[in-house]
C-alpha cells in the first residue's frame, strides 16, 4: 500500500500545487479586476498603487498564476508565501490571536501551503518539470563526451 501511495505522490502534488496556485491566482484577479465579486462582493477592486493591497494583489495573481503553470514553482511560492504570512501578522493578527477569530484563516493556510511547496518543488504536471526533462534530453550528448575514460 505504501508503495502504490508514494509512486502516485509526485501526481498528487502536481494536483495540490494546480489547485492551490488557481485558488490563490483568483483572489489577485478579485481584487485587481473585480473578477468573481471583487474586494467586496459586489465588483470592487483595489485603487492602483495602494500598499499593501495593489502589492498583494500583483502577488497573488503572478505567483498564483506561476504556481498553477508550475514555472519557476520554489521562487513563486517563496515569495508569495513571505506575502501572507505578512498579510496575517500585520492585517490579521493584531486583531486576535487566533486565525479563526481574526479572519486570517485563508492568510494562514495559503502561506502554509505556498511555503510546502518551495520545499518540495512542482510535482508531476508542472512546466518545470518538461523543461528539465527537454534540457536532459539535449545534454546527454554533451556529457558523453565528457565522461569518456581517459588512458593514462
Amino acid at each position: 500500500m505504501t508503495g502504490r501511495l508514494d509512486s502516485a505522490q509526485p501526481y498528487a502534488l502536481g494536483l495540490f500545487r494546480i489547485v492551490v496556485g488557481l485558488l490563490f491566482a483568483c483572489h489577485g484577479a478579485a481584487s485587481l479586476f473585480g473578477a468573481l465579486g471583487g474586494t467586496d462582493g459586489s465588483g470592487g477592486t483595489v485603487d492602483a498603487g495602494t500598499w499593501p493591497g495593489w502589492y498583494a494583489a500583483v502577488i497573488q495573481l503572478v505567483g498564483g498564476s506561476l504556481v498553477l503553470l508550475g514555472l519557476g514553482t520554489r521562487a513563486a511560492a517563496f515569495v508569495s508565501s513571505g506575502s501572507m504570512a505578512y498579510a496575517y501578522f500585520k492585517v490579521h493578527q493584531p486583531e486576535a490571536l487566533w486565525p479563526m477569530e481574526n479572519g486570517g484563516e485563508a492568510s494562514a493556510m495559503f502561506c502554509w501551503a505556498l511555503l510546502l511547496l518551495v520545499f518540495t518543488g512542482s510535482g508531476a504536471f508542472g512546466l518545470d518539470r518538461v523543461i528539465a526533462s527537454a534540457r536532459r534530453e539535449r545534454e546527454p550528448k554533451a556529457a558523453d563526451s565528457e565522461r569518456t575514460p581517459v588512458a593514462a
